[in-house]
Order: structure tokens, then sequence, then C-alpha cells
């Protein structure tokens, strides 16, 4: 027997390699191993920047003698969840049946046919020696307890997340008792929902900002502005580099888990995008632009493609790299300085984090303070961040995963249209580029890629969601038809091979592998469920097509989600967002022009409704069909702003323009 992980192509896999665990991949051999040696599984699923995988890593996995236990008496299968987020779904569903909860690292105990009898999550290293021991012995003189209980297990949650029951149409009616819901749940102190430990509503918020443009609702504006504030000048937000961790262990987030994820920053890269649209607010543009300009430096790869995170580690050590003490600051910036910016970012003697060290804050608005403060701000985070740098840094786990990467594709789409920002859009074409090639294998997604080679595992709902998406973003930001067609041919893939037969999704393709339930989960958590993502592709691309039949689709698929925007709208955020398009529209906008800068273009973006499609080049281009048919009226840039293909009279003024797309009711 041997650990098996040295030829993984996941970075966190290859954090285990040197276990004296004799590790297996997910494989249809291990579970055969196990059955020929009669011996139960034991699949333990983490992710590179998990710090409790690390912990019970070093406690554990790194242990000779609990190692020998563990391959003594299982079969011991380790899964990266960001790779195969279809079997990480299964094994949650069955551990939150079973104790209520969830999280990772996850420690299942399942038969040789992949049942799971016992699960959990972390466990110390007493706790586990003894688990191993229990478990051994119910296997050896329980058998048949055990193994009627396995498959009881799997019979009650298989298809527990499909959604069923009762439907309801998107109506006006619905999306506002949502809005009432969030409004009950808001928290009223710190911004925000819930409590400790607390999470970056982006895909609430995203909701929140088209219901507030459609409604004109102050309320749901008010909960973005608060929630994107504290995020934004708490410790959540990485004060020198840019970037958000993946959440606040308090409430009042001031102190982070401090992974950063690509899905998290690509998401709030949107909300705060488009906040600044709807307000002007200079500190979500700042937001905004820190947060796109950390995900092309610090998660760019080099054989393209973003990363999929930063550890929350450091030499093996949380918040290492982030945290200050009142003296460390005067060392890089002298007495003055160094006291002004202990002021400034809440670095205190007792610190707010670990041994009388700090998390940074903002105190203080700096967005709107005198050029000079400004100044003097902005040459303190420079030189903080240079001798940063020569700190232990954060490990990065450089795996490509294609949904990510689409949500990426379209944060920076959106926010290179909306800004003009050069190296946005053509970041973001360059991403898409990625996904097109190397991700986009005889028509069917890759999940995965690593040194410019795409894995093995297959995608799953989201991947095809979010790319499709993607595309679709591409395709508005270059007017190029290509990237048009390729969404409509995952948009077909989701619908053939992922879809229920009665309006609904699973996550994973009829001619996927076989788990032992198939997994299909409508809600929106840490990233937009699959089935959300797709509704959006769905929507958007009837919009650019003029292809009704997608949108049909999408429109028999909110209605079975309905119920749940409505009961647990904190759960179903990006669907919700999907259905104020829908109901809005979503608009489409075309404009005629032959200037690649123009000012119709930019305040088409800057005033559309939400979830509008916009698409600007010339006349009858090629492939774009929102352009057909639309000429230049008096040779000038034209505009023609239509919903439900049904177009107001076209107008080349910027006034004109503005007054009809201010206008716009739903």
């Amino acid at each position: 027997m041997a650990n098996r992980l040295a030829g993984a192509t996941s970075p966190y896999l290859l954090q285990h390699k040197d276990n004296p665990v004799d590790w297996w991949e997910w494989s249809a051999e291990a579970f055969a191993e196990a059955r020929r040696r009669d011996v139960p599984v034991l699949i333990s699923v983490g992710y590179a920047a998990c710090h409790w995988c690390h912990v019970m890593a070093h406690e554990s996995f790194e242990d000779e003698g609990i190692a020998r236990v563990m391959n003594d008496g299982f079969v011991a299968i380790k899964v990266d969840r960001e790779e195969r987020p279809d079997v990480d779904a299964v094994y949650m569903t069955a551990t939150q049946a079973m104790t209520g909860q969830g999280g990772w690292p996850m420690t299942v105990f399942a038969t040789p046919d992949g049942d799971p009898f016992f699960c959990g999550t972390y466990y110390p290293k007493p706790q586990f020696a003894r688990l191993l021991g229990s478990v051994s012995e119910a296997w050896r003189d329980q058998r048949d307890e055990v193994v009627k209980q396995g498959a009881a297990v799997v019979l009650a949650i298989g298809g527990a997340q499909l959604v069923g029951g009762p439907t309801a149409p998107i109506s006006a009616e619905l999306l506002a008792a949502a809005v009432t819901a969030l409004l009950k749940d808001q928290d009223r102190t710190y911004g925000g929902f819930g409590g400790a430990p607390k999470f970056p509503p982006h895909m609430i918020l995203l909701f929140l900002l088209r219901h507030h443009q459609r409604t004109d609702s102050a309320e749901a504006l008010e909960v973005v502005r608060e929630a994107a504030e504290r995020m934004g000048r708490g410790g959540i937000y990485d004060q020198l580099a840019g970037g958000f961790a993946r959440y606040s262990v308090d409430a009042h987030w001031t102190v982070p888990h401090f992974e950063k994820m690509l899905y998290d920053n690509a998401l709030l890269l949107r909300a705060y995008t488009q906040l600044w649209r709807l307000t002007d607010d200079p500190f979500a543009r700042r937001i905004a632009d820190e947060t796109a300009a950390f995900l092309l430096r610090d998660l760019a790869t080099p054989a393209g493609g973003l990363a999929s995170s930063l550890d929350a580690d450091a030499a093996g050590v949380e918040g290492l790299t982030y945290a200050w003490t009142p003296a460390q600051l005067t060392e890089v910036l002298g007495a003055e300085d160094g006291a002004w910016a202990a002021d400034l970012f809440r670095v205190t003697e007792q610190g707010t984090f670990e041994h009388g060290s700090s998390v940074l804050v903002l105190a203080r608005d700096i967005d709107a303070a005198e050029p000079s403060l400004v100044a003097r701000w902005s040459r303190v985070r420079e030189k903080l961040l240079e001798a940063r740098a020569g700190r232990p840094q954060p490990t990065r786990d450089d795996k490509v995963v294609a949904s990510w990467n689409g949500l990426a594709v379209t944060a920076l789409a959106e926010h290179g249209a909306l800004t003009g920002d050069d190296t946005t859009r053509v970041a973001a074409i360059e991403l898409a580029e990625v996904l097109a090639t190397r991700h986009l294998v005889d028509g069917r997604l890759r999940r995965v890629s690593r040194d410019g080679v795409a894995g093995e595992p297959a995608g799953v709902l989201e991947d095809y969601g979010c790319v499709a998406e993607a595309f679709l973003a591409v395709h508005q930001l270059t007017a190029d038809g290509r990237w048009l067609g390729l969404a409509k041919t995952l948009l077909d893939v989701g619908l053939a091979h992922f879809g229920t037969g009665e309006g609904g999704f699973y996550d994973t393709a009829d001619d996927a592998e076989r788990l032992v339930t198939r997994p299909a989960d409508p809600t929106d958590n840490a990233t937009p469920a699959g089935f959300s993502s797709v509704c959006a592709a769905l929507v958007a691309y009837t919009a650019l097509s003029g292809d009704t039949t997608y949108r049909e689709a999408a429109d028999v698929a909110l209605e079975k989600v309905a119920p749940l925007i409505v009961s647990h709208p904190r759960f179903a955020g990006y669907s919700a967002a999907v259905a104020e398009a829908a109901l809005s529209g979503p608009y489409e906008i075309a404009v005629s022009t032959l200037e690649a800068q123009d000012d119709l273009v930019a305040l088409a973006h800057r005033h559309a409704p939400p979830g509008a499609v916009i698409v600007a080049g010339e006349p009858d281009r090629p492939g774009v069909p929102l352009l057909a048919d639309r000429p230049l009226l008096e040779g000038r840039a034209t505009a023609y702003v239509c919903r439900g293909f049904v177009c107001d009279r076209p107008v080349n003024a910027p006034e004109a323009l503005v007054a009809r797309l201010g206008s716009t009711e739903a």
C-alpha cells in the first residue's frame, strides 16, 4: 500500500501526498479495493484554502499512529470539493441530515458501495482516534445494522434537494415579499445578514440593487449601502491590497477567516460596480477597482485563467501576512505616520486579532477626505504593502475552476463596460478565451484545469450556467457572434443532459459518473446554484438571440424556485436577481455605431434597466441578432430600446436615450 496522491492535479490533494495515510483519489478502483478487503471507506473532503482542513491534517493525517489505524481498517479517499462538487454535494447532504450541520473538512464513513453511514466534520486527534476504533468495531460486529443505516441514509437524501411541490409565477408581489423578508433579517447595527460568522451577501446585494432600480425602493438600496460600506471598511476587506476574505468570524466584519476565494471577489466586484453605477459613490467605485486589480494581480496564473484561492494560513499560521501591531506600524512608517496609521486602521495595543495584533479596518471615510489626507493615506498603504510583501505569504490554489472563472469574466466585463477600463475589458475577453479553448472539449465543459491542461472531472451544472453567462457578457462586450454561439452550445447541453424532465435541473449530467444519489440543489450559497446560473443565461440568451424557447425553459424553472425565493431569500439571492431581470424584461438595447467608444454606448450601460442586455456595433453585423435591421439614423450612432422584441422609436440624441431608459416601467 502507498499514498497515491503524488500524481494528482489538485493542489489540495498534493498537500497530502506525503501523509503516511494510504490515500486514494476518488475512483472506482478505490471502492473496488474496499470490497476486496471487506473494509469501509473513509472519505475526507476539503479544499486547499481551508484552515481547519490543515489543522486536521497536521493533527491526524500526519500522525504515524493514526495513519496506521486508517490504513489497516479503511480505504481512505481524499476529495477536493472544488474539483468534485458533485461528490461534495452528495455527502454534505448526508452530513447535514445526520448532524444538523456541515462544513469542511468533512469526514464520511461509507460502505464499499459508497453509502454513508456515519458523517461529521473536523475531529480533534483524540476524538478521531476513538471514532476510527468505534467504526471499525461496528463494521466488524454490527455489519448488518451499519449497512441498513447506510441504505436508509441514501434513501432519505435521494432527490431531497430537487425542487418540487407547489410553484408560483414570478411577480412583483413575490419579489416584494422576498425583500420584506430580507429587511426583517438585516443586521441593522453592523450591516449584512445574520450573526457570527458573517458571510458577504453578494448575490442578495445584486438582487436588492435590481429591485431598487425597478421599484425605486429606498429601503432596498439602503440595505446594500450599509452592507457594502461595513464590509469595505472592515477587516474582511484587505485594506492594503484589495480583495475580500471568505467571511468574518464576528458579526461586525472585523476579523476575517483569511482565505480569499475567487468566487467571492468576482461576485462582490459585480455588486460594488453596480452600486457605483446606480449611486456614483466614489467609495463603491474604489472598492470595485481595487477588487478587480486584486483578481488580475494576485489570482492570474501563468498559463491563463484565474486561480481558485489564497490560503487562510501563511507558514502554518492563520493571518500571519495581514495582522499588525502599533510597534510594527511605527517600524515601517516612523513615529508620526505610524501613530496616524494606527488611529486610521484601528490598530491598538490590545489588538483585535491574536497575540495583541490587529486586522486593519478603515475607521474613517477617507474617500471624501481632502486631497492631502488622501495622498497621505495612499503613501502609507504603499509602504505597508511593501513591508508586508517581506512576510510569509499565503499559498495559492492555482487550479482554474470553470464556473468561478465564468463569474469573474462576467464581473470584469461589466466593470470594463461601465467604467471604460480597458484592462478589465481585455481581461474578460482573455479569460473567456481560456474557457472556450481549454475547458470546452468536444462540446462539453471540463470542470478544472491546471498549468494549461484540462483535468478529467466533467463540468457540473454551475459550470454550464456560469460559463454560458460569461460568454454572453463577452458577446455584449465585443459584438462578436462567436460568443453567442458558444453560449448556445452550453445551454443546449444544460437543457438536454441536466434537465429533470419537469422543468428543474440536476447538478450532474445524465451521462456523468453515477453517485449514490444524483444531486440537485437549487439553493444559492457561496456561489450561484447551477439552477439559478443556468436560468440567468437562458433569460439573457433569449434577449440577445430572439429565440424564445430558452426563455420558456427559464420561466418554468423560475416558477419552481419561486416559493424558495419568498420563504428563504437569503438562499435564493441569485434566483431572485434573475427573476428581477425577467420581470423587467429584460430590456434589449442595441446601439448601432461605427465608433468603438460612443457616448450612447456609455449612457446605455449607465442607465440600463435591471438585467438588460446591451450590444453595440456596426448595423447588421454577422452573428449578432440584436444589431440586425438596426440602421444608423442620419449617419449617427443610434440606440434601439426594446422589450420582448417590441421596440420604441430609435433615438440618436444622448438626452433622448437617458429619458427613454429612465421612463421604463415593469
